[in-house]
């Protein structure tokens, strides 16, 4: 599969360097600048900052890799979320056959079925038989204690470590007029508009936030922050439709519709956190947690996007 094009690629990535270093810069003001010892606030934007430099490397590195490069970088993700998961979860020595069949089965066939462009396959491998087959092997092996909760903490890992992830590079499988050999860009927007909706969110709480959206389950999460966080990103979608075969009011709208599932999508793994009573999927991405606590926002939005883009664009 060809590299979109390098002027639109080198566009995307001065961009990103940009905005980066110039987070660094102000947080190194800001630290230089304030009493010592440091703040935690301060102290947990410059992991952040050092954090989101690591994952954009590894994007670029992966994205310069083209189709290959990002099957195997998102596999690697799905195994890191599906590990930190499990973790979480509860399970018995029963289990084990079924936990090996995850990770050594069913990670590298879903990504294998990503890799080939085999659709059919790819959207019913893990809902349907993978769904099927593993409480029936959990059942052959007689261990019925807390059943039905230990085979839906195995689907649902199986759904969003794996299938909904592998929705990312399924995106360079979809053949869109006028658009080939530019669909790492589709992941790119997909990427650049759910992770800044994030921050946008996270932006907007904090100055204008007065409405808790549901402190049980996400004690920052405000009604304004959610509000003023989509409309930004619907904004930056817009300013990005460059990297798109969407006109600038078509890349607004689906920006949105895959930012509000990627708060969704947070929203849900919060939950589960608070379910399982940490505060962290792992410890992965210092000053992040664990993979998980950044990929839960893309886990919504991903599929979505996905078949977004294959129902009104693809052909």
């Amino acid at each position: 599969m060809p590299l979109p094009p390098i002027h639109e690629t080198m566009i995307l990535i001065a961009g990103l360097v940009a905005v980066l270093s110039t987070a660094s810069v102000t947080a190194g003001i800001l630290s230089w600048r304030a009493p010592k010892p440091l703040s935690p606030t301060l102290t947990n934007l410059t992991q952040r900052i050092n954090a989101w430099w690591v994952m954009v490397v590894a994007i670029t590195v992966a994205f310069f890799f083209g189709h290959a490069g990002m099957t195997i970088l998102f596999a690697l993700i799905s195994f890191a979320a599906l590990r930190e998961f499990v973790t979480l979860t509860h399970s018995r020595r029963s289990d084990h056959w079924v936990l090996l069949g995850m990770f050594a089965i069913i990670i590298p066939f879903q990504y294998w079925l990503v890799w080939t462009a085999w659709y059919g396959l790819f959207t019913i491998f893990i809902p349907v038989y993978c769904f099927l087959l593993m409480p029936a092997i959990t059942a052959l092996n007689g261990d019925t204690e807390r059943f039905l909760e230990r085979v839906s903490a195995q689907q649902w890992a199986i759904m969003i470590s794996v299938y909904f992830v592998s929705h990312v590079p399924a995106l360079l499988t979809l053949n869109v007029p006028a658009f080939e050999g530019r669909n790492l860009l589709l992941i790119a927007f997909l990427i650049i508009t759910v992770q800044g909706s994030d921050v946008l969110q996270y932006i907007f709480g904090k100055l204008f936030g007065k409405h808790l959206l549901s402190p049980k389950v996400s004690p920052s999460k405000t009604w304004e922050g959610l509000v003023g966080g989509l409309a930004a990103s619907s904004l930056l979608g817009a300013l990005l439709s460059f990297l798109t075969p969407f006109s600038p009011l078509q890349a607004a709208a689906v920006a949105l519709v895959a930012c509000l599932m990627g708060f969704l999508g947070g929203l849900v793994a919060s939950a589960i956190k608070r379910d399982q009573g940490v505060k962290d999927w792992g410890h992965l991405i210092e000053g992040h947690g664990g993979m998980m606590d950044r990929a839960d926002s893309l886990v919504f939005a991903a599929p979505v996007f996905f078949h977004t883009v294959r129902y009104f664009w693809s052909v």
